[in-house]
């Protein structure tokens, strides 16, 4: 299941006014609860995965499929590394723990930079390109949608 075939189930529910939508393919599983002026969408996937060092602190992580690809924002030679989530942002593994990158250090793909909590999973946000952070777009702790821009980096 994809993000778009989930958003046509939520647009499914709200258009034809029921309460519930349950549907489950292979081990993904979605649940849309409609109620009021509040609805609740669970996702569920295949189990998790045992954490990374890195993120001990959050014992629930579970690998994350690849970003969306780098998006170009203002000069061409800037990337924007987008949130393929909607979460709570988190520069560091732990609180008090020091950021994974901050302004002006320089990074490589793969390199983790930071976790976008979402529905208690801790999910690594990991560059794409080589190159050097420019900027922080999001603070600690904020929330954030999908396709959020989080950093901008400027290539190698």
């Amino acid at each position: 299941m994809n993000i778009s075939e989930i958003k046509e189930m939520i647009q499914a529910v709200v258009d034809s006014g029921v309460a519930e939508l349950e549907v489950q393919r292979g081990e993904n599983r979605v649940r849309i609860v409609r109620g009021g002026s509040q609805q609740e969408i669970i996702v569920a996937g295949p189990a998790p995965v045992s954490a990374p060092a890195a993120v001990a602190a959050h014992p629930t992580a579970i690998p994350m499929a690849p970003a969306p690809p780098a998006a170009v924002v203002d000069d061409e030679k800037n990337v924007a590394v987008k949130s393929p989530i909607v979460g709570t942002f988190y520069a560091s593994a732990s609180p008090g723990a020091a950021p994974f990158v901050k302004v002006g250090d320089v990074v490589r793909p793969g390199q983790v930079l930071c976790i976008v909590e979402s529905m208690k999973l801790m999910n690594e946000i990991e560059s794409e390109v080589s190159g050097t952070i420019i900027a922080q777009m999001v603070e600690n702790g904020a929330p954030v949608e999908y396709g959020a821009t989080l950093f901008t980096v400027r290539p190698n």
